[in-house]
């Protein structure tokens, strides 16, 4: 295991870091600005190693082209909240509407806007921020700390942590686009979906996916037009896998997360596997809990395992 940091730039004055992972074949790196995943590099079925997400080279790209959200720590509250507003113990609260006429992923200034500091742990790097009570809305003191680390096999463990000193919501993620090498193959343990309204947040029904184009139980090509959220199958020993038969590289995704956003675009050569709470689930009770109070522990768990076939 190797664990290196370099200079890579500064925000508004912040000098921003590159953190690089390195254990047998895989390498992985991780920047201060965002907490953004750069790179990972994984071998082929040929021991050949290559570039498994999309991003950008240098830090410009990432302050020029923000929307996509490439590799991008997502907070305090990852993919979409209705309007914008959610109430919690009778008291509103207002976000910003960055994404139509819903708050998304945080708001015009989240987690991946942000300089994180960093410290190296064994086996990777641990970035931590406090998020002032009243950031983009969001009620409470947030301390939150986010560990990349490579495990003995090399997979991408990704830990969040956070406490907060007054009730509040929080789903946090990670918005890597994966891009194995061609066409990709996708299949998802998820036996149902939360249907959308026109704006892209959930009608509050969970469906069966049996018969409609998100229908992933099986592997098959993953294709574009994909920005949903999957109610994986409890008990699965995984969330999803993502293979290129040209390459052969494979990614398994295994989470402690209820939720999967799969988002595939035109705009975009990779596929976004994003794990979380559900879309909205601040207005809907009937969803799994995204409220944290203070005395409790916000903990999640994703890993991102690479093999060949």
């Amino acid at each position: 295991m190797r664990i290196t940091s370099e200079p890579f730039g500064s925000v508004d004055g912040t000098d921003v870091r590159r953190w690089t992972l390195e254990r047998g074949a895989v390498r992985v790196r991780v920047l201060t600005y965002g907490g953004i995943v750069q790179s990972v590099r994984t071998p082929d079925r040929d021991g050949t190693p290559g570039e498994t997400v999309l991003g950008f080279p240098d830090l410009g790209g990432y302050l020029k082209r923000p929307e996509p959200y490439f590799g991008a720590l997502v907070g305090r509250y990852a993919n979409r909240i209705a309007g914008g507003v959610f109430t919690l113990d009778g008291r509103t609260h207002r976000l910003a509407r960055n994404g139509g006429p819903n708050s998304l992923h945080g708001g015009e200034r989240g987690f991946d806007k942000h300089v994180w500091d960093a410290r190296e742990v064994e086996d990777g790097v641990r970035l931590s921020r406090v998020s002032p009570d009243g950031e983009e809305g969001f009620p409470g003191r947030l301390d939150v700390s986010v560990t990349y680390a490579l495990d003995e096999e090399g997979g991408l463990r990704i830990s969040y942590r956070a406490r907060t000193d007054a009730p509040t919501v929080v789903a946090l993620t990670n918005h890597s686009y994966w891009a194995l090498g061609g066409e990709q193959e996708l299949r998802v343990s998820a036996g149902h979906f939360t249907p959308l309204d026109a704006t892209g947040v959930p009608t509050g029904e969970i469906a069966p996916v049996g018969g409609t184009r998100l229908d992933f139980r099986a592997p098959r090509r993953a294709g574009v037009g994909i920005d949903d959220n999957f109610v994986l199958d409890a008990g699965a020993s995984d969330a999803c896998e993502l293979y290129a038969p040209a390459t052969g590289r494979v990614v398994t995704v295994v989470t402690s997360e209820p939720g999967l956003q799969v988002y595939a675009s035109e705009a975009y050569p990779g596929i976004a596997l994003e794990t979380q709470r559900f879309p909205d689930s601040p207005n809907r009770p009937e969803f799994p809990s995204s409220v944290l109070r203070p005395g409790e522990l916000y903990a999640s768990e994703t890993g991102y395992l690479f093999s060949t076939r």
